[in-house]
């Protein structure tokens, strides 16, 4: 009987790839049924490629600012991706908008640093997030694994968690607290969608139980 192919990811990012490596040592320990089948940055230095190089992963550039415009980038992107068989795309830290193109519809997926629907959209990312959440005097804030559409963290949402905003709290302690929300979430998103469990309906998502028969 032939064996079921591993759910293969491709990861996005455009920075250290902190959730890159959460997703590697999860995997590592057995705990998630996928492998990366290749990493793209959208800056030439982002200290991810050197943790896809690491573990022998292909591990591409494609710098935004070499591209006029969004259409442009994106050629390149997909031009990169078509290389490379793979079954989901990851959003981790990437920091440009990523055009499905007729191609990628139900394969995508973004994590963000807040709870959607509020502190998100075009400009709100990183930090920027964890200093608009402070000085808006909210209690709560977290993380959004979502599936991504045409518009920026505008898809349907697949998992979220909160994380409560402490008295003393500046953008550091908060942020902190938030990316590891962020590292329990992805490997359990992307786990639900390599066991086949994630159904989207219009702008939700159903997550069917777990099958124990086997």
């Amino acid at each position: 009987m032939k064996a079921k192919r591993r759910l293969r990811v491709a990861v996005l990012l455009s920075g250290s790839g902190t959730s890159l490596e959460n997703l590697f040592e999860t995997i590592d320990r057995g705990e998630l049924e996928a492998e990366i089948g290749v990493v793209i940055a959208s800056k030439a230095k982002a200290f991810g490629l050197e943790r896809a190089k690491r573990r022998g992963v292909p591990a591409l550039a494609v710098p935004r600012s070499e591209h006029a415009d969004t259409a442009s980038f994106n050629d390149a992107l997909h031009q990169a991706l078509d290389e490379y068989d793979v079954d989901l795309v990851a959003l981790l830290g990437f920091l440009s908008l990523f055009e499905l193109r007729g191609k990628y519809e139900g394969r995508v997926i973004n994590v963000h640093p807040a709870l959607i629907p509020a502190f998100c959209g075009k400009g709100f990312y990183g930090d920027r997030v964890h200093e608009a959440v402070l000085a808006s005097g909210v209690k709560l804030s977290g993380a959004t694994v979502h599936f991504v559409n045409e518009a920026y963290d505008q898809g349907p949402i697949l998992v979220q968690e909160a994380v409560p905003v402490l008295e003393d709290d500046d953008v550091e302690s908060l942020g902190q607290r938030v990316r590891e929300a962020e590292r329990r979430l992805v490997p359990r998103a992307i786990g639900w969608i390599a066991a086949g469990r994630v159904r989207i309906e219009g702008a939700r998502t159903r997550i069917a139980p777990p099958d124990n028969t086997a």
